[in-house]
Formats: structure tokens, C-alpha cells, sequence
């Protein structure tokens, strides 16, 4: 089969490999669509930072050249003694896997698994023609759901278990701070919200489809704008301020936004130390969360559920590329912060 194998920094190549292998709980997935992310991106443009190249991953025990790709869904076209009775359904991959003993297993916190692990970032995923996977994590798709809204169901189950991570209240001024993908994400969990909803970001494209995600109110910001240019826009705060972009200055940003006793939620991910004044948050009792994944159990069939109802792809919008232009068309227009919108890869081709 065709897959795409990450081997090192920008050299991801597509290659004949073999098709998986499974155990009696999984399933095999010939895949549809396998979206990118900027995680993807990361991987191949400045990486490895989660993928095992060089060093064994402790979850999966994998090592080495590894095929990308977290965000897929497909066919089970071939399954393990427990579960053939699947064979034939459409499904959609939570990716993450949980061992389901462990005392975060058991409080529901799959996404905090001792030994979690996740296919396409710590072992071999989706951006190939086949993919094997746990027959629990794989949730059905309905007739109605068109394969690229499905498509998109791993990471707006990112976006809904950050927005379950803020404990949104009815009547609480929301913030997102950045309207990229995970952002366009999150403002897709928060539909029906009753309250403001406000969205800032440095390309007016892009609040322009958070407005039609939602959002009541848009803000241009320039890249460098101050936290005290942001407090401006917004001088009584906010109850909830999402961070998403996760770019250097972006946490300091959300804290100004934040109104006495709100909440920020990070969910981009910064790897770059940076300084931060605190004095101002623990005298203002601004709560911080942070936010990783989802819980595929309950976020991954709510987001299937909103995905049958609501036609996202077309919003963002979703744009469809061959596996073999993956790396021109896709992992490094994201790389370069060149691309739009949501980027499906179709290994079928």
C-alpha cells in the first residue's frame, strides 16, 4: 500500500509499504480522507518533537520512519475474532489510544492515559491507503454525513473538549483568541451559545468565517499587538478567553482579556519559554486551564453528531489533495502558514 512515512526533518516520502497488521479488537480502515494539521506540519518542518524516530515511544513501542497522519476516516474492511461483525461500517478514528486501567482511565480522563498514545504521532496512522486501528476508539458514521464533514470529527472533538474544559455557563462574554483551524474549531462547539462571542486574529479571512461560525464580534489585531492593545478592545474582560494560536506573546494577550475571576483556557502549544507577569493574574483570581485532545468515548461522537447536522466543510473551507502531492500542497503550505481553511488528503488516488 501507499503511505506517507516520515523519515526526518522535510523528508517525508511516499512509499510501497505493508499493509497492517491487527490484533482480535481491531479493526482495519481502508482510509477515505486523513486530514493535516499544524501538529503534522511541526512534525515535518521542525521536528521530531512527539514522533519516535530516534527514540522509542513508551506507549506503542514503536520506532523509527512513521507514517503521519491522526485526523482519518474510512471503510473497515477487514477486522480481529471479536469484532468482524464490523466489517463494512464507515467510521471515524479517535486516534488516541488509552490502556483503560490506569487511574485516568478509570476517571474518565482517557486523553490522560499513563501509557497514551496516538496513531500517526507515536506509531504508524492514516496518511496511507490502510490503517489499523482499536475497534473502540472508530466511531460510526451515519448514512447522511458526507465524508468531508466526517472527515473533520478528530479535530472538532479537540475544539469540544476545550470548550467543556472552560465550563462554559450560559450568558458568559467568550473570547478566541485566534481563528485558525483549532480555533474555527472551538467557535463550531460553542454554536448555540447563549452570549457574546468574540473573535480576534491577524487575518480578516479568517474572522470572516468565525463570523459565520458564530461569532458576534471580530477584532484585527496586528502580529504585535501588546496586551495592553488587546485589553483596549475589550475593557471589561471576558468570563472565558480560549488561546489557541500558541504563537510567543499569545498567552500574555488572552490574560489581559480576561475579566476579574475569569478563566483562560491554552490550547495552542508553545515549546519557546517565554516571560509572563503573574502578580496581575493572582490579583485578578484569573483561573488558568490547559487542554489536550479529546476524550474519544464522549467528544468524538458529539463532534460525528454536530458533523451530521451542520455542513463545516463547506464554512471553512475543506480543500482535497492527492497523497502523492502531500508534501507540496500541503505539509509545507502549512509549514510556511500558506494554506486555508482545512486540508483533506485522499490516499485513494
Amino acid at each position: 500500500m501507499k503511505a506517507g512515512v516520515l523519515h526526518a526533518p522535510h523528508d517525508l516520502r511516499i512509499e510501497d509499504r505493508p499493509e497492517p497488521t491487527f490484533g482480535a479488537d481491531d479493526v482495519v480502515i481502508h482510509v477515505r480522507f486523513n486530514g493535516l494539521c499544524g501538529t503534522d506540519a511541526t512534525e515535518y518542518a521542525k521536528g521530531p518533537m512527539m514522533v519516535p524516530l530516534t527514540n522509542r515511544h513508551p506507549g506503542s513501542g514503536h520506532v523509527g520512519p512513521t507514517t503521519l497522519g491522526h485526523e482519518f476516516i474510512g471503510e473497515i474492511v477487514d477486522a480481529g475474532a471479536n469484532v468482524r461483525s464490523r466489517i463494512g461500517e464507515r467510521v471515524a478514528c479517535g486516534a488516541g489510544i488509552s490502556c483503560g486501567a490506569c487511574r485516568w482511565c478509570s476517571s474518565g480522563r482517557t486523553n490522560l492515559c499513563e501509557r497514551y498514545y496516538t496513531l500517526g504521532l507515536s506509531t504508524h496512522g492514516g496518511l496511507a491507503e490502510f490503517v489499523a486501528a482499536p475497534s473502540g476508539i472508530c466511531i460510526p458514521i451515519p448514512d447522511s454525513c458526507l465524508d468531508n464533514n466526517a472527515a473533520l470529527a478528530q479535530p472538532l472533538a479537540v475544539g469540544i473538549h476545550s470548550v467543556r474544559r472552560a465550563r462554559v455557563v450560559a450568558g458568559d462574554t467568550v473570547v478566541v483568541l485566534g481563528t485558525g483551524a483549532i480555533g474555527s474549531f472551538i467557535l463550531a462547539a460553542l454554536a448555540g451559545h447563549n452570549g457574546p462571542v468574540i473573535a480576534l486574529d491577524i487575518d480578516q479571512s479568517r474572522l470572516d468565517t468565525a463570523r459565520i461560525l458564530g461569532a458576534t464580534q471580530t477584532h484585527l489585531i496586528i502580529p504585535e499587538a501588546t496586551s495592553a492593545d488587546v485589553r483596549d478592545l475589550l475593557p471589561s474582560g471576558a468570563q472565558i478567553v480560549f488561546e489557541t494560536a500558541g504563537v510567543i506573546g499569545s498567552a500574555e494577550r488572552a490574560f489581559a482579556l480576561a475579566a476579574r475571576g475569569g478563566r483562560v483556557v491554552l490550547v495552542g502549544l508553545t515549546k519557546v519559554p517565554q516571560p509572563l507577569t503573574l502578580a496581575d493574574l493572582v490579583l485578578r483570581e484569573v483561573d488558568v486551564t490547559t487542554t489536550v485532545a479529546h476524550v474519544c468515548g464522549t467528544d468524538v461522537p458529539e463532534a460525528v453528531t454536530l458533523l451530521d447536522r451542520t455542513d463545516l466543510a463547506s464554512i471553512l473551507p475543506v480543500s482535497v489533495i492527492s497523497l502523492d502531492d502531500v508534501v507540496q500542497s500541503g505539509l509545507e503550505r502549512l509549514s510556511r502558514g500558506a494554506a486555508a481553511g482545512k486540508i483533506l488528503v485522499d490516499p485513494r488516488g
